[in-house]
């Protein structure tokens, strides 16, 4: 195993880092990674982001299988990163183990709640790293720091051994520098497609596009400009005549019911301290009425057939995986709950309909990135990252 390496952004969690060589041979050999420190790791603690959790429960006993997975491809453990506590958040603060810095924009926060996996990958300490995502934790990270980033199809990859959020959008989801390491990853973990096929044509989400700031969209239009020249123009389509603030609320309603289902019954117990946002949110989940949460989960079901009949034939969404950079570390929590609202009126589209995104390092605003989203049906998740892979050598990312 190489000499640890110095965590210049504060990315891994607090304390001895744990570290596990990969296998001897396999296809990830040669490559080192770190997990989210909600997967569990044999042996050792699960902070989930906060200290009343990892107070309250014993070290793990088995290994996260994705993780082990992982390990028995040859690829190297690095250590466990920082969380949001409990997952709940997008900034990517944490005020008990400390906020990672952005590597690429160090003024603004890194997103979250895959916060740390994200500054560690953008940082170039490891080559990928297991993030999780449930309203938009890996995409939106990826796009403020700057890196490639998958959400994958809605039980695809196992998530045992892993803390809950909200159990009915959770996915697993990574990050990498590269193109073809999140290719890679995702031929280890990913089931083979179904069904099987080429991808295409592109759909331009009208309703998103117009979500961005100007300046995202304007920095966003020549990849979309490349790609219409490699891939034939974009479709303008209109996916949510609802609009974005009602995609936003549905799942709002129907994740919180499911987080205090998850995890309420350990928040009453602990009665845990809490950082700005999460204990407001966890208020909020508790007294979610449940006529809310029917009436998201009703839509739910609605937008789901929606989204697969539209991209049966392999059509993919194309649009701003945020619709601004990260914001500023000195943004007052109003405007953080702001820009949260606003950006998870994006990731519900692939989020309620438990679809497959990943998120291109396609651009920068004022010097901070942003991501373009590329969106597939449900199953065709290993075709999307050999789409995502064509079109980083279009737009000249690294490949």
């Amino acid at each position: 195993m190489p000499k640890p390496l110095q965590d210049t952004v504060g990315a891994f969690i607090p304390g001895p880092r744990v570290e596990l060589p990969g296998a001897a041979s396999g296809p990830l050999v040669g490559l080192s990674f770190a997990v989210k420190d909600l997967y569990d790791v044999a042996g050792q603690p699960t902070t989930y982001g906060n200290p009343d959790w990892a107070a309250t429960h014993p070290p793990a006993v088995a290994t996260a299988p994705a993780v082990q997975a992982l390990l028995q491809a040859g690829a190297a453990l690095r250590g466990k990163t920082k969380t949001v506590e409990l997952a709940y958040g997008l900034t990517g603060e944490n005020i008990w183990h400390g906020t990672p810095t952005n590597p690429t924009a160090p003024d603004r926060f890194p997103g979250g709640s895959s916060c740390g996996s994200a500054a560690a990958t953008a940082a170039g300490l490891v080559d990928f790293a297991m993030g999780s995502d449930t309203g938009g934790s890996v995409r939106i990270p990826a796009s403020y720091c700057g890196v490639f980033g998958i959400r994958p199809t809605w039980g695809a990859i196992s998530l045992a051994g892993a803390c809950p959020l909200g159990p009915s959008f959770d996915t697993p989801g990574w990050f990498a520098g590269r193109a073809g390491v999140l290719q890679a990853v995702g031929e280890v973990l990913l089931p083979q497609d179904s069904p099987a096929g080429p991808l295409g044509p592109l759909l331009r989400v009208e309703e998103a596009w117009a979500n961005a700031d100007p300046l995202t969209a304007a920095a966003l239009a020549p990849a979309l400009a490349r790609l219409d020249a490699r891939f034939g123009a974009a479709l303008r389509l209109g996916l949510a005549p609802e609009g974005l603030d009602a995609l936003y609320e549905h799942f709002r309603c129907a994740q919180a019911e499911e987080a205090w289902a998850a995890l309420g019954a350990w928040v009453v117990s602990a009665q845990p301290k809490f950082g700005p946002g999460v204990a407001e949110r966890f208020a909020a989940a508790r007294n979610m009425p449940p006529e809310k949460a029917a009436a998201g989960r009703a839509f739910r079901r609605g937008f789901q057939a929606r989204l697969a009949a539209l991209l049966a034939g392999g059509a993919v969404l194309v649009y701003p995986t945020s619709p601004a950079p990260a914001p500023r570390l000195t943004a007052p929590q109003a405007e953080q709950n702001a820009v949260r609202e606003r950006t998870m009126g994006v990731t519900a589209i692939a989020g309620l309909a438990g679809l497959c995104e990943v998120s291109l390092p396609a651009a920068k605003v004022d010097g901070a990135p942003v991501g373009l989203s590329l969106v597939a049906a449900a199953g065709r998740d290993r075709a999307l990252l050999a789409l995502a892979a064509e079109a980083a050598s279009v737009l000249d990312l690294p490949v």
